[in-house]
């Protein structure tokens, strides 16, 4: 005899009976859902395939084409199996594995669609991002290539100081100030050379300087350039190949103005300057001012050999300046500039993987709705769950069942019977009573 349900497993039934007419009514269209989203994940996977495929011929056409088709049927099919099977799970055993499953198909459907995607939605503005970072850093090369072409430069003031201190030290030679005797002998001879090489460097390092300026604004030119194919309006890839094309100039540039920086030269100077000394031959008419020449020319050469440490220092610490690191600009994909930039492009990376992923959060819906149907029946048997239509219909279908099976005419009858060579028998015939003899007559 079957049990009354009480109030709360009436309410529970009542709630289960109500969340499976809502799961009917969903399942109507979630195969469609499903198949949209299916559908525009190809369709943003296969621009992410045309941007990887340099040839534009139909193979590549009809590539791109069949691999996004791959991506829609796997990505639809895939969802389709665990919306059914998963929530339809009892065991825990089962579930962890389905969850298993599912974890390694959305992993590859990432590999194999999302990444793909994220290309597809932010691909010019991946590659436009890269052209940014490389004018950057060919700015700061070329302001670190002349900021220390600029320091070179300004070791032309310690050249300036040396000659001037030989100058003068030549002039008081010239008076006898220095020596003790006046004339142009030996001593006047060691300086003026001296102080002849430290010109001839200094109108080196002047004649320097209009070619830096030169450079470094040509250089900002070439910059400026490279920032308007960075920001303006058309095909980035088209921009990217006139932005490859400055980048060589650019790069020249910045060479050539390492190669202006003068302190090497400067430091090879310093280190000639007590180094390579033609001393003159003692042109004194006595013993003692041949004497006061030797002393004021070793006096010479000591302070030539302290100038010349204090000129090689200074430019010692512009050599030791860090020099601009070599900037090459190296054309990349769309699908690579996204990779590269993923940290710059993170909402792009969400929806790309949202679209081929959002199924995951039906199939979780699923999953609580079956849970909770499952909750709410409770331990209640099948027929005791069943609605007064349900009633209907199992009673309609005993009765058919139940049902006499209806017999062949007997004209049918007797025709199967002949044909299988058995006795015709005719029910009219038998139901006549049998013939009577009535004087040998029938």
């Amino acid at each position: 005899m079957t049990r009354t349900p009480t109030p709360s497993e009436a309410r529970g039934l009542q709630s289960a009976r109500e969340i499976e007419g809502h799961l009917k009514a969903l399942e109507t269209f979630t195969p469609m859902a499903l198949g949209v989203l299916s559908v525009a994940s190809g369709i943003y996977t296969y621009l992410g395939v045309s941007s990887l495929l340099n040839d534009t011929g139909a193979m590549s056409f009809f590539a791109a084409v069949a691999y996004s088709l791959a991506v829609s049927v796997a990505i639809f099919v895939f969802w389709s199996y665990l919306i059914r099977l998963l929530p339809a799970m009892r065991s825990a055993s089962s579930r962890l594995g389905l969850f298993l499953s599912m974890a390694l198909g959305s992993v590859a459907i990432i590999a194999m669609s999302s990444w793909l995607n994220a290309a597809a939605l932010a691909g010019s503005a991946a590659l436009e991002q890269h052209l940014a970072k490389t004018v950057q850093e060919y700015q700061v090369g070329l302001e670190q290539a002349h900021r220390v072409t600029v320091a070179a430069q300004g070791l032309g003031l310690d050249v300036a100081r040396t000659r001037q201190s030989f100058q003068d030290l030549s002039a008081q030679e010239a008076t006898g100030n220095l020596s003790g005797t006046a004339g142009r002998g030996a001593v006047f001879r060691v300086l003026i050379q001296k102080a002849d090489e430290l010109s001839g460097l200094e109108a080196q390092i002047e004649a320097q300087g209009p070619l830096v300026d030169a450079a470094f604004s040509e250089g900002n030119q070439i910059l400026s350039r490279m920032r308007a194919l960075t920001a303006s309006v058309g095909d980035v890839e088209q921009r990217s190949v006139e932005f490859a094309e400055e980048s060589v100039r650019l790069a020249g540039l910045i060479a050539q103005l390492r190669q202006l920086s003068v302190a090497p030269l400067v430091a090879r100077a310093a280190q000639d300057l007590s180094a390579s000394v033609v001393v003159p031959e003692l042109d004194g008419s006595t013993d003692t001012i041949r004497n006061d020449q030797r002393s004021t020319i070793d006096a010479v050469l000591t302070l030539l050999a302290q100038r010349a440490t204090t000129l090689k220092a200074a430019a010692d610490e512009v050599l030791a300046m860090p020099t601009p690191d070599d900037t090459t600009y190296a054309p990349i994909s769309t699908a690579d500039a996204v990779l590269r930039y993923a940290g710059d492009f993170v909402p792009s990376w969400a929806g790309a993987i949202a679209i081929d992923l959002l199924p995951a959060v039906l199939v979780l819906i699923m999953m609580v709705a079956q849970s909770a149907i499952r909750s709410d029946r409770g331990t209640a048997a099948p027929e005791e769950t069943m609605t007064l239509a349900e009633i209907r219909a199992a009673v309609t279908a005993l009765r058919a069942l139940e049902a006499p099976a209806p017999q062949p005419p007997p004209a049918v009858e007797n025709a199967v019977s002949a044909e299988r060579g058995m006795p015709v028998t005719d029910p009219v015939a038998q139901d006549l009573p049998a013939p009577h003899v009535i004087s040998g007559r029938r």
